[in-house]
């Protein structure tokens, strides 16, 4: 064997070995991440009495019953909390992609004095703490008398500065000429905006909204300040109430199936929109 077949061999091992102790670690990963949610599932299709009986945990289970699903949407009202948060997410979105995507065309188009430093302020915003404005919100919301309305608890989450500059450094990407082509042919800011912008950024904004959409669905601490009336949980919230007033502190196979009919919305919509939500991403992280 000559030396160039040596070394191409050693060459072709060398590639094996690191492949597989890649696929390796990746593979175990993968099941640390995933067993949550696996035990999670297995959780939810026990009985209550096999649960408790169990002295040991056990992986897999040779009796699963769908009782605790039908539990979850007779003995409590989940049904409800699910549809307010539906009409909690797609409001809020709706609202807030209206506004960051006319602030973004705004940043990155339109030309009026004091642009810059608008825009600085904005960033600005940023730095302050989550907590001092949740306290501000919360003071303005109880003085206009909305504690315990769907405008209360959609107003204060119809804008966000990191989704304006995101958004903002996409249009910004989409060269000057196309915007002064258009005005030469008469085409108004607003055509402009929906007809060429929009499009061309749609990865972007697909990303957006998904987000949005997670963190509509994930709310908690502002829908738990602003709400005390059942009537107005979401899901996030209701999940407490359901523990404390529904199924009680030690039926725990009840609370994984609601925890698992709460969570399959959001993990259907990422495993839809993951090649997008990573699209998106890498394209407002590149700049020229």
């Amino acid at each position: 064997m000559s030396d160039y077949d040596q070394i191409s061999k050693k060459a072709r091992t060398a590639r094996i070995v690191r492949k597989t102790v890649t696929y390796s670690l990746l593979t175990l990963w993968g099941i640390i991440v995933l067993f949550p949610f696996y035990w999670m599932i297995l959780s939810s299709i026990k009985s209550y009495g096999s649960y408790n009986a169990e002295f040991t945990p056990k992986f897999i289970t040779t009796e699963p019953t769908m009782q605790n699903y039908i539990d979850a949407f007779t003995k409590v009202n989940l049904g409800r909390y699910f549809l307010n948060t539906i009409v909690f997410t797609v409001v809020t979105t709706a609202l807030m992609m209206l506004v960051i995507v006319f602030a973004a065309f705004a940043f990155s188009r339109l030309q009026f004095r004091g642009k810059n430093l608008v825009f600085t302020l904005f960033l600005s915003l940023m730095m302050i703490p989550s907590e001092l404005v949740i306290i501000t919100n919360f003071v303005t919301i109880t003085n206009w008398g909305l504690r315990n309305t769907f405008t209360g608890l959609i107003l204060p989450s119809v804008t966000s500065v990191f989704y304006i500059y995101l958004l903002k450094e996409n249009f910004e990407q989409i060269p000057d000429d196309l915007y002064k082509a258009a005005k030469v042919d008469g085409t108004s800011d607003m055509k402009y905006l929906f007809k060429v912008m929009v499009p061309i950024c749609s990865p972007t904004i697909v990303t957006v909204v998904i987000l949005k959409v997670i963190e509509c669905w994930n709310a908690y601490v502002w829908p738990r300040l602003i709400t005390d009336d059942p009537k107005y949980f979401l899901v996030s919230n209701g999940i407490s109430e359901i523990r404390e007033n529904g199924f009680g502190r030690e039926n725990i196979p009840a609370m994984m199936a609601a925890v698992v009919v709460i969570s399959i919305p959001l993990i259907v919509l990422f495993l839809i929109f993951h090649k997008k939500i990573m699209a998106g991403v890498s394209r407002g992280g590149t700049k020229g």
